[in-house]
């Protein structure tokens, strides 16, 4: 039997539930036969483990011929198991039990009914606390044989194959047992039996160095064979004192349950997860952005924000004698229900309308826009999940593709949600009152002008007073109103310059914000799938180790 380092007792219950937490973990996301497989074990791990007592359950297996039961006679010592001289095979488990420690209870949860208590002898002393399983065949024609001979072995501490020199290199025996027992090499033995049948010279060590090859490529285990016989004795002394060796190390049971939880989150391992968990990928994330950002309207309510700036500040800033224009064209943040205007006559703000209406009037995402998101998700839970097992990659993609309805509420409201407007900038009032004040030189100079002109239609001697060659009534109007149009057009400038400035701000603003509903309502579902991914992946490979 290989060595192998010993379990301490806390190795099982702590790999018990790493196996049973990542189960939890992976839940429907895991491949249904392994996770099922990995559940059956636990159940078995935790009622041995409940199983007090220092007893080794050691199950004779092989196939029909081999010779276990005239084997399992020798070991005890006595007749125990009835061997058919026609057909030999075992229809039922039967066991012997060495030692006074009571066995009923290990026994009963075996299911085991054909019991005999062995008395030691100088030949088969040694074996306190064994119980010894004579198993059906397991290549038996008789189905509930083999379902019989599976079921202890389910069960037993430890597994003795024996295998005779002409059946020894059966596939069933190697495919259906062996192979899948790559981690149970420790508590295993490999006997060669009926060794008295080979006569060529040489012939018994190289069947013997044949079939621990043949065992070595299952991956059960480097073993060295034991040859015996049951007929003339050979081996049988030095099989019982392999086998009490490992039943007086006592720990068998825990290194047999030990590797029923590493097969079983390997098994779980290698059906159920990827080899690693995948991160975001950074192009279909921005693409992913860049379609919400169209959906959410963003591009309609920048070239708002730009425009309603370049109003306000005309209305501001520009030649008092024309902004009143500015106020005949539409507000169209008001438009689109959004800004932050005072209430109005009736005392409804916007906000007020937001607040109970919930939305913007933003036009929906048209059905290119709409598409478009689709595509962007799609792409993002392919390219995340694609190198993950099936049923992982489909929770990413589901995932990351909500509700198209609950998508657009949220990207909406996220809008909603972005200031559009600031306070006031200094330089409007500054401009403002510059025009006013030019504006009122104009009009003083229009009406000396025309005071000057209605004295003069009257025939009063009056006369304007002179700047140089230029009277100073019409210096005030010329120079007042030539100023106040070239002060506008400095403020236009100004308008166009602050209204790029506070659309990059809002769009910094509006990406935020579509960038935290792209995180609550796609990203974060997809990092809580790989989350999971990597923690179920992480509690097995630790059950595994």
């Amino acid at each position: 039997m290989s060595r192998r380092r010993r379990e301490t007792p806390l190795d099982i219950p702590q790999r018990s539930a790493r196996l049973a937490t990542a189960l939890d973990v992976g839940g429907e996301q895991l491949e249904p036969g392994s996770a099922g497989t990995a559940r059956e074990v636990l159940g078995r791990v935790d009622e041995r483990w409940a199983i007090a007592g220092g007893r080794t359950v050691v199950a004779l297996a092989g196939a029909t011929g081999s010779g276990k039961s005239s084997l399992f006679n020798a070991l005890v010592g006595e007749d125990v198991s009835a061997i058919s001289p026609r057909r030999p095979t075992t229809a039922e488990s039967g066991a012997a039990v060495w030692g006074e420690e009571d066995a009923g209870e290990l026994l009963d949860w075996l299911g085991i009914a054909h019991r005999h208590h062995v008395s030691p002898t100088e030949e088969n002393g040694g074996l306190d606390g064994l119980v010894l399983v004579d198993l059906p065949d397991v290549d038996s024609r008789e189905l509930r044989h083999r379902v019989e001979a599976d079921r202890i072995l389910e069960r037993a501490d430890v597994f003795v194959w024996v295998a005779d020199p002409q059946k020894y290199a059966d596939a069933r025996l190697h495919d259906d047992y062996l192979r899948p027992l790559r981690h149970h090499d420790a508590v295993m033995l490999v006997v060669l039996n009926q060794v008295d049948r080979i006569r060529e010279e040489g012939g018994v060590e190289q069947v013997a160095a044949d079939l621990r090859r043949l065992v070595q490529a299952d991956g059960a285990g480097d073993h060295e064979v034991i040859t015996t016989s049951a007929r003339t004795r050979h081996g049988v002394g030095e099989l019982a004192s392999r086998i009490g060796a490992v039943v007086g190390a006592r720990n068998a049971a825990e290194a047999r349950l030990a590797a029923d939880l590493r097969a079983s989150a390997s098994r779980v391992l290698a059906d159920g997860v990827g080899e690693r968990t995948p991160e975001f990928g950074e192009q279909a994330d921005r693409q992913l952005h860049e379609a919400l950002t169209v959906a959410a309207g963003v591009p309609v309510v920048l070239d708002a924000v730009h425009r309603d700036y370049r109003r306000r500040a005309h209305a501001r800033t520009g030649w008092p004698f024309t902004r009143w224009l500015a106020g005949l064209r539409p507000d169209p943040l008001r438009r689109l229900r959004l800004g932050d205007d005072t209430a109005g006559r009736s005392g409804i703000a916007p906000s007020d309308v937001r607040s109970v209406l919930g939305r913007s009037s933003l036009p929906g995402p048209t059905p290119a826009a709409r598409a478009t998101v689709q595509l962007a998700t799609q792409q993002l839970g392919e390219r995340t999940g694609g190198a993950l097992p099936p049923r992982w990659a489909d929770a990413v993609m589901e995932a990351a593709s909500p509700e198209q309805d609950t998508l657009s509420d949220a990207l909406d409201q996220a809008v909603v949600g972005v200031p559009l407007r600031t306070r006031t900038p200094l330089w409007w009032a500054v401009l403002g009152s510059l025009q006013l004040l030019l504006a009122a030189t104009a009009v003083a100079g229009a009406l000396w002008l025309a005071t000057l002109v209605v004295l003069g239609w009257l025939q009063l001697p009056v006369e304007a007073p002179f700047w140089g060659p230029v009277p100073i009534p019409l210096a005030l109007l010329v120079g007042g109103a030539a100023a106040g149009l070239l002060l506008a057009l400095v403020g236009r400038g100004a308008a166009g310059v602050g209204a790029a400035r506070r659309r990059r701000q809002v769009q910094h603003a509006l990406d935020d914000a579509v960038d935290e509903v792209s995180f609550r309502h796609v990203r974060k579902p997809v990092m809580t799938v790989l989350d999971r991914h990597e923690k179920t992946r992480s509690l097995l490979e630790q059950a595994a180790a």
